[in-house]
């Protein structure tokens, strides 16, 4: 599993925030997708890395720019985790 966050420019509402996650979703496989206008970041939870042209080519066709693209490792911090 890994944690890709990217920077979203361009969203202004929850709206927005709805428009990012749900082309995450509908074209990549993804266990969560978060968004946040304030923030201006999208975090998204895969199994496997989605590669930065992608996801770019994705979030432009919804009208928004992609900023940023970080992917780290992901564990998932159950309650008997440390």
């Amino acid at each position: 599993m890994v944690k890709i966050t990217i920077g979203v420019d361009g969203m202004m509402c929850n709206m927005c925030e709805a428009h990012t996650n749900d082309a995450v979703k509908n074209n990549f496989k993804v266990k969560k997708v978060t968004s946040s206008h304030k923030d201006k970041k999208t975090e998204i939870i895969a199994p496997a890395e989605i590669p930065r042209e992608e996801l770019e080519k994705v979030i432009g066709e919804t009208g928004y720019k992609m900023t940023s693209y970080t992917c780290e490792p992901y564990e998932k911090k159950g309650l008997f985790k440390r």
